[in-house]
């Protein structure tokens, strides 16, 4: 007769906000409720689920960890016939660790301190926590109660369950090579990966070859959506067995909770790995008789979706800027965005994502889900269709001067119209004129292009911004800047004027691939939307437009082209090159310019990058989304004052 094998495990994705106890608390204990709906017996939540990942600072304040603690007992009375883990900061002997408690049928049988800290990009954890001493074992007490803390893993009613904590997985010297040894049923990942393009495919790596080279069942769940502000979480769950990929679910979606599950037969493995082969017993094992129900088969088929988590780089960057301004809106209860739209790419995109917000989440969660969601916003509450919506939380306004011409103001109207945002102009040539004359008078002399050029371009941005802050403020909205990276990098723009805003939604991207992406967007579409009115702004080439007519400024005139500005920010920045290095590369893969074009350019790359440090300090909050950034705060430092290169 064949003996009953299998056992049904579960991931959950939560979309969770820092210090949020109630919110955080009520996530997980729907994703619980949910896991028993769906007869789970194992379920793996995200890291620091409790807390939420981004507390920061806040890490380190007694009041936040005996509150974790607080919340941790709350939630383990609710886990009766199911093994949870839940993350939560552990302060320990006057340090702080990042931690997982295993909690099942409402008691803690042991927590799990993580051994390796991510150190590079936008992790600082080991500003805020310590990583646990390998195969080290001490005793804690919650509460009353003594528990196992430390490196450990878990022998439930005789299947051994162990843990990677997202960055262990990352690392070359894993901390599931000491649990193959254990002979491990199954290993569990709570994560906390943020969001990068492509990054879900190293992700899907890690967990399938880990099923492998250890011959486990392995489950890695991930927090989903924005959740701090600047880091996006794309979510996802992905079970693995053995090298085989079981399912996995859909990344960059809108809900607060999503539980995935699998059955997972413990002989096909434990054949694999010839269980009669003795576990070396080196670390230390907390032995549980909690019940596990097992079944003769599989009772669902456990198949792959297929069409999920195969986005390309443009289809991810519409979903990952869709919920990153989702969830910063609901989350800061403000009542809508600003956009200044001037007819060019850059505040066509933000237009257009936010936008998508809408669409998509709507698409997903339902026109009362998302009015439920939204439900600090007052003026949507009687809105019947997405068109509503999109005109109650979009304000666009086009401010004009003596150098704006009619193709921008026409791409600018055309796309609001189409879009169903709202729509407004405003003449700042007054505004702009008084500033010329006012300084006239008192440098005593005509303020001319001859001599003040920059001044006179930012003087036009600049007047810009108080009239849309107003209204931002009178709305109760969120001002988004449009600066994009390439712009960042040089510091082609005007601090105080177009850089002014709450946020900057594309900072992180660079011109090249937003120029390429609304193209596609308009001739093509992006997961089942398309814009053809966009032609009117992409049949343009870039200007600030804020020169004279006459001198027909453009963008790439003043600077060099995107294409090679973004590929010497790439060198230089993210691979670390030095001027020479960048030049020698670019001979090659930019031949078709002159060698004295690529050696101009690229010194005043370096020129205007080493100058401009200062701008991208004040620059607004931006998302992550590729796999490096130029924001000082979270990714790449740089001195304000330096020499030359």
């Amino acid at each position: 007769m064949k003996k009953e094998s299998f056992i049904k495990v579960g991931g959950a994705e939560l979309n969770q906000t820092p210090l949020d106890w109630e919110g955080n608390k009520n996530n997980i204990l729907r994703a619980i409720e949910i896991a028993k709906q769906k007869e789970i017996n194992i379920l793996c939540l995200p890291e620091l689920c409790i807390t939420g990942y981004g507390c920061d600072d806040m890490f380190l304040a007694s009041f936040v960890q005996k509150k974790a603690e607080e919340i941790l007992l709350q939630i383990a009375l609710y886990t009766e016939g199911i093994l949870v883990t839940l993350g939560l900061p552990i302060n320990f002997k006057n340090k702080v660790y990042d931690s997982v408690a295993v909690v099942g049928n409402k008691q803690i049988l042991g927590i799990v301190a993580k051994k390796h800290l991510p150190r590079d990009g936008v992790h600082y954890e080991n500003r805020w926590f310590t990583p646990w001493v390998e195969k080290k074992i001490e005793q804690i007490k919650v509460e009353e109660t003594e528990v196992p803390f430390g490196d450990l893993y878990f022998n439930i009613s005789g299947v051994r369950i162990g843990l990677e904590i997202c960055e262990e997985a990352w690392v070359q010297d894993r901390v599931g090579v000491n649990l193959a040894q254990e002979c491990v049923d199954i290993i569990l990942n709570p994560s906390a990966s943020h969001f990068s393009f492509d990054k879900y495919l190293k992700r899907r790596e890690i967990v399938v070859e880990g099923s492998r080279a250890f011959k486990t069942a392995y489950i890695y769940a991930n927090l989903l959506g924005n959740e701090a502000g600047r880091i996006i979480y794309d979510g996802g769950v992905t079970i693995a067995q053995a090298g085989n990929l079981i399912t996995e679910s859909e990344m960059l979606t809108f809900h607060n909770v999503k539980v995935t599950e699998a059955e997972v037969d413990l002989n096909y493995h434990r054949q694999i790995r010839r269980e009669s082969t003795p576990a070396q017993e080196k670390l230390y094992c907390v032995d549980s008789n909690f019940e596990i129900t097992y079944r003769r088969e599989k009772t669902t088929n456990g198949q792959l979706e297929k069409k999920i988590n195969t986005l390309s780089r443009d289809e991810q960057f519409a979903r990952a800027e869709a919920l990153g301004l989702f969830d910063y809106l609901r989350k800061s209860k403000a009542s809508g965005y600003v956009i200044s739209l001037s007819g060019g790419v850059d505040s066509a995109t933000v237009l257009v994502c936010c936008y998508l917000m809408i669409e998509y989440a709507i698409e997903q969660i339902g026109i009362n889900g998302f009015k439920e969601r939204l439900s600090h916003i007052q003026e949507i509450e009687n809105c019947k269709a997405s068109k509503e919506i999109i005109h109650q939380l979009i304000t666009t306004v086009y401010q004009s001067t003596e150098n704006s011409g009619n193709t921008t103001l026409e791409a600018a109207q055309s796309l609001a119209n189409f879009i169903n945002a709202s729509f407004h102009t405003i003449d700042v040539n007054e505004a702009f004129l008084f500033y010329k004359k006012t300084i006239e008078k008192t440098i005593s002399r005509e303020i001319t292009w001859e001599k003040d050029d920059i001044a006179l371009q930012n003087i036009q941005a600049r007047v810009r911004a108080p009239g849309i802050w107003m209204l931002a403020n009178i709305k109760g909205a969120l001002l988004l800047s449009t600066s994009n990276r390439s712009e960042a990098a040089v510091g082609y723009a005007t601090m105080d004027g177009d850089t002014s805003g709450c946020l900057s939604p594309l900072a992180g991207i660079n011109k090249t691939f937003l120029r390429k992406w609304l193209v596609k967007m308009e001739k093509e579409g992006i997961l089942g939307i398309k814009i053809p009115i966009l032609a009117k702004v992409n049949s343009q080439q870039p200007t600030a437009e804020l020169r004279p007519k006459e001198k027909e400024q453009k963008d790439e005139q003043d600077l060099m082209p995107y294409e090679v500005l973004d590929y010497i920010e790439k060198l230089a920045i993210g691979d670390k090159k030095s001027p020479s290095e960048c030049y020698e590369e670019l001979k090659v893969n930019h031949s078709k310019y002159s060698n004295e074009e690529l050696q101009k350019w690229v010194d005043r790359f370096f020129r205007l990058w080493r100058k401009n440090q200062w701008k991208r300090e004040r620059y607004a909050l931006s998302f992550h989304l590729d796999n490096h950034s130029l924001d000082p705060k979270t990714w790449c430092r740089f001195p304000i004052l330096s020499g030359k290169f």
